[in-house]
């Protein structure tokens, strides 16, 4: 496999976690419009939420891992630093954009630093803890202690993206940087070890054709899908039950 190949396997679990993603807001939908009657905050469908994110999360740090040293091979120094910094500016406003949209859409309960304000401060972020290599798997450990630890606290909202909040806070997607962006560090730890010098560092078997070209299809383009899902989980809930949710 030539230096800049696409690595098939991590494009496959980014489309398993974007599809468990859709099916989660599904049954989010269904829950939030009372079409029927789901429980999504206790048992199964939370430990669900909890694992599509992490997966996501993970995927996220690996993959800084193995775009950060395939580009060492052209940039260095503050230019490879800028690549991270604007990356990460752009997924954020993204993530503005949705806060927009829900705020629009919902106005209690809408997004304020969701799972695409994350994604965006950790590549942002980045840059700070590329240096640390392997030690990304502890110091992501002792996020996600601080944020057990912090997760009780309450605050002024400008404290919302280190997961503390204000009394009565609600919202549809939050995911602050305690204890989240100790997952992303742990991707990134985990990321040295399987793909060193942003090559695959083990063997793995091919799986068949059939069932890897759709979900890495799905991998490739889940920034898309995740702006675009929601509206069109929606829309189809309100065709198949005559109601008007919108």
């Amino acid at each position: 496999m030539g230096t800049g190949t696409r690595l098939w396997e991590i494009d496959f679990f980014r489309g398993i976690a974007i599809l468990m993603m859709v099916l989660f807001h599904t049954v989010f939908d269904i829950s939030f419009f009372m079409i029927a009657p789901l429980n999504v905050s206790t048992g199964f469908w939370r430990i669900f939420a909890y694992a599509t994110a992490s997966l996501f999360l993970l995927i996220v740090g690996v993959s800084l891992i193995v775009s950060h040293a395939r580009a060492q091979q052209k940039i260095s120094g503050f230019p490879l630093a800028l690549k991270f910094v604007y990356r990460g500016v752009f997924i954020f406003a993204l993530g503005l954009l949705v806060t927009l949209g829900t705020w629009l859409y919902l106005r209690e309960g809408f997004v304020i630093f969701g799972i695409l304000h994350l994604i965006g401060i950790s590549v942002l972020l980045s840059p700070l803890f590329f240096r640390f290599r392997k030690l990304n798997i502890p110091l992501g450990l002792a996020c996600i202690l601080i944020g057990w630890i912090i997760s009780g606290m309450s605050g002024p909202a400008i404290l919302l993206p280190l997961g503390i909040m204000p009394p009565g806070f609600t919202s549809v997607d939050y995911t602050p940087l305690f204890p989240w962006f100790g997952i992303v560090l742990i991707g990134m730890g985990i990321g040295e070890y399987l793909y060193t010098g942003g090559e695959r560092q083990f063997s793995l078997r091919q799986l068949p054709d059939f069932l890897v070209s759709p979900l890495s299809f799905f991998g490739r383009h889940s920034l898309v899908i995740y702006l675009i899902h929601q509206p069109i989980i929606i829309f189809i809930l309100a065709l198949a039950t005559g109601t008007k949710l919108l």
